[in-house]
């Protein structure tokens, strides 16, 4: 199938940043939103992206200009009517994931391939109430999409060789490198990724040291480009919890047990960058 259309469902921080690499690559994108206002900050900040690009000279005027006329937005996926590929962008909760699909369904060209850019719900339980699950697989960008190189490529139990195979070519021509994992919980990145931030704050919780510390360790001594704390805070410390839940459920035993602190901030309503405070605060600017 030639992909051209292309339907994101969700204009948050992951779901604008992927409008913006397919508008950017030549896709006309409709991006999908609740209403007009969140909509209209999505594209604003597309823009605002695009322009960081252009002063860095790895985007021309006429180049942002081009990409921002191939971008749309509607209130539902019925005004995406006919896409060949969408992607899926909506909070991490398997119920809200699984109406999103039921309706994308509806909406596609015949063939069309829903992708989702969960971070850790199984795909399989995703595509498990559609007629034709084999078109169903996991696209996982990484955050800042239009920085980030990899793309996490998911399969589920029934996504068939040819979806796959689109989906790798596709993000081939997005200037992306994909990498293929089957479908358990975590996938790789975050079965990888996650312990090792809940195990940093577990040290900070037990008084082995300091966050900055901590931070400094992981940086300097593991060449790592942000401290496991730090970067829990950048994810979203819900979304760790959220994805330390799924590998507790998938696997289960003291390994994938989320921190009773990590629990205790989110209570609180410290989520990180994105609520002003997590374990580091941030100040508005």
């Amino acid at each position: 199938m030639d992909i051209t259309r292309v339907c994101v469902v969700g204009g948050g921080t992951m779901g604008n940043g992927i409008a913006h690499v397919f508008a950017q690559k030549g896709f006309h994108v409709t991006l999908v939103e609740a209403n007009q206002e969140l909509a209209a900050k999505a594209v604003a900040t597309i823009a605002k992206n695009m322009d960081r690009q252009a002063a860095k000279g790895a985007l021309t005027a006429a180049d942002k200009d081009a990409a921002l006329a191939r971008l749309k937005t509607g209130t539902k996926i019925a005004d995406a009517a006919g896409f060949e590929l969408a992607v899926e962008a909506v909070p991490e909760r398997l119920e809200i994931k699984t109406a999103v699909f039921k309706e994308l369904e509806t909406h596609g060209a015949p063939g069309a391939i829903l992708a989702t850019n969960t971070s850790s719900l199984p795909i399989t339980d995703i595509a498990a109430s559609l007629k034709d699950p084999s078109r169903v697989i996991g696209m996982h960008f990484m955050n800042p999409v239009p920085v980030m190189k990899l793309v996490e490529i998911i399969r589920g139990k029934k996504t068939s060789d040819g979806t796959t195979e689109t989906v790798k070519a596709l993000t081939v021509k997005l200037g992306k490198i994909p990498a293929v994992a089957n479908d358990f919980p975590g996938f790789v990145s975050n079965r990888v990724l996650m312990p090792m931030i809940n195990e940093a704050i577990l040290c900070l919780q037990e008084g082995v040291s300091s966050k900055e510390d901590i931070d400094t360790i992981m940086k300097l001594g593991m060449a790592h480009p942000m401290g496991p704390i730090a970067l829990a805070d950048y994810i979203g410390l819900d979304v760790c919890l959220a994805i330390m839940e799924v590998l507790d459920k998938g696997f289960g035993g003291v390994k994938y047990k989320p921190a009773d602190l990590l629990r205790k901030m989110v209570a609180e309503g410290k989520l990180g960058v994105k609520s002003g405070a997590g374990f580091y605060e941030y100040p508005k600017k």
